[in-house]
């Protein structure tokens, strides 16, 4: 637990390590669960693996091996490469599939954990008004006592993900959808995309220090989360001042993509209590797309892109593929805009969407 003290906990002497060493071995025996103890050959030896493959594993989870000759492997390290090498071959899975399986550990943890120590450097500077560098070897001291909650708290989330893509994955491909989806020269997933982003971000963010620009960014991810997953939908990734987001069925698209246009700046932390409303503009189009690397792909997600730089602010604009399929429904109100040339797109006929308020 944290201090309660607004005086802050004294740090282990970090400041008095030669250069940080024993701090690193002590955060090393927490943290990695004990000591470096066993150098690349020794691992091959415990494995029984193949030098080339205990390598590239490390190569692909972000940590290459650039000291061969170093104690820098532990028993967990020599446990993980062996379950990983099980599944492998009980898979049967070629060195793409290898790569892949490992890389989406390797990138996801390695933003995980910069998250995470940067959100408790950020509070324990904010909530002992250390600067940078005293509220870093701060975290030094915090983070052991606090790995084995993230831990935990990490795998809960994965489960509880995982559950929710298998679920949806059951729902939607046990009916039937019709045989197209079949046909290999269509991308495999039919998929309501929308990107929702900030106007005049650059001129809003142009004064604004390292602190307050993270605050403002920070806000406005977790606002427009807020209103993208409370509407039915799932955030793919953010972009700085723009968030791209799924949905599996349009009419839910439409509503996530009117949600983020109607709902006010305060709400999406683009504007503090009092200050000018700051809006965002939405591009929504239903088509196929690819799900790789935790990102989707096609000429559907550029489509989306493109009509977000053509609309207005608080305003939705889909294609007029989507704009006929949304026509079917009476909550929507759907008028047709000039046609426009867009650089790598060609002519479009762009529609916004809005709802279909009734006196």
């Amino acid at each position: 637990m944290l201090h309660n003290s607004e005086t802050p906990p004294t740090h282990h002497d970090a400041h008095h390590d030669a250069p940080g060493a024993d701090t690193a071995a002590r955060l090393d025996e927490t943290l990695l669960g004990g000591a470096r103890r066993y150098t690349l050959s020794q691992v091959v030896e415990l494995t029984g693996l193949d030098k080339q493959f205990v390598t590239r594993y490390w190569r692909w989870i972000g940590l290459p091996v650039t000291h061969p000759t170093e104690t820098w492997f532990t028993d967990a390290d020599v446990e993980a490469l062996k379950d990983a090498a099980s599944l492998f071959e009980a898979e049967q899975m070629d060195e793409r599939a290898q790569m892949t399986f490992i890389r989406s550990v390797g990138h996801t943890t390695e933003r995980l954990a910069l998250w995470q120590v940067e959100a408790l450097v950020e509070h324990l500077a904010r909530r002992y008004e250390l600067d940078e560098t005293s509220a870093r070897l701060l975290a030094l001291d915090r983070l052991p006592e606090m790995s084995a909650m993230l831990s935990r708290q990490l795998e809960h989330a994965w489960r509880r993900q995982l559950a929710a893509l298998t679920g949806r994955t059951a729902i939607e491909f046990a009916g039937s959808r019709g045989d197209d989806r079949n046909d290999s020269h269509q991308l495999p997933l039919l998929r309501a995309v929308g990107f929702a982003d900030i106007v005049s971000f650059t001129k809003r963010t142009a004064g604004l220090g390292s602190e307050e620009l993270a605050e403002f960014v920070q806000r406005f991810e977790a606002g427009a989360r807020d209103v993208i997953v409370n509407a039915g939908g799932r955030v793919v990734k953010t972009i700085g001042d723009a968030v791209l987001f799924v949905t599996d069925d349009i009419s839910t698209g439409a509503e996530v993509a009117l949600g983020l246009a109607e709902t006010s700046g305060a709400a999406l932390g683009t504007a503090a209590p009092g200050d000018p409303e700051i809006p965002v503009r939405v591009g929504l189009v239903w088509g196929r797309v690819l799900s790789r690397f935790g990102d989707i792909f096609g000429p559907t997600v550029n489509l989306a892109s493109r009509l977000t730089e053509q609309s207005d602010p608080s305003t939705v604009l889909v294609d007029k593929e989507t704009a006929a399929k949304l026509a079917t429904s009476s909550r929507y109100a759907l008028t047709a805009q000039p046609v426009r040339d867009v650089p790598g797109i060609g002519r479009i006929a762009p529609v916004r969407l809005q709802r279909a308020y009734r006196g």
